[in-house]
């Protein structure tokens, strides 16, 4: 097993980066798979942790040097030994969306605080309705950032795990059709119909 350390600089933090890499280390079963946000001197760094065949780490290598989510603006890619060992991939994806779905939660906190504020100034307005359909105004496009920030959060995390389900499906065809295969083969020979 190799274990390579990936530091990407740049506007990389917000933008689905670890997701993005994590969906490429699912596709190559690299089963060993760490990414975290970190500032480093004011910078935006993502820290990737790989442990794997060295012919998948290379592959994901390759394409962390390549290959970035579309809000990304990359500076930098460098990529070293790594001596410790690698949480698994599984582990990884749970946290990520654990932290996700934090993240979610926070915002419908801050949604909530921001319509107690409008209903303290609507009802301190009583009567002033210019005030009030003003508020009204602000809370609904208050609503209407959440709600994008949400689908987009949501979104993608459907979008990984239908890929991810996909592949599966894929693999474990394949799988099917190679048993199908070498059974009939075995049948043949042992002269079993």
């Amino acid at each position: 097993m190799k274990a390579k350390e990936i530091k990407i600089t740049g506007k990389v933090h917000d933008v689905g980066y670890r997701l993005f890499l994590l969906s490429e280390a699912e596709r190559l079963f690299i089963e060993k798979f760490d990414a975290r946000n970190v500032i480093i001197n004011g910078e935006e760094h993502l820290i990737v942790l790989i442990e794997g065949a060295e012919e998948k780490i290379s592959g994901l290598v390759k394409f962390a040097e390549s290959n970035y989510p579309p809000e990304a603006s990359v500076e930098s890619v460098e990529v070293k030994d790594y001596g410790e060992e690698v949480r698994s991939i599984d582990s990884f994806r749970q946290s990520l969306m654990v932290f996700q779905l934090t993240k979610i939660a926070q915002v419908g906190v801050g949604m909530l605080g921001k319509q107690d504020k409008t209903i303290e100034i609507l009802e301190s307005a009583k009567g002033d309705t210019s005030k009030i359909i003003e508020n009204q105004d602000l809370m609904i496009e208050k609503q209407d950032e959440t709600v994008k920030v949400i689908k987009e959060a949501g979104g993608k995390t459907r979008e990984v795990l239908r890929e991810k389900i996909e592949e599966d499906v894929e693999w474990v065809t394949e799988e099917i059709f190679g048993i199908k295969a070498t059974l009939g083969k075995v049948k043949e020979k042992v002269g079993v119909d």
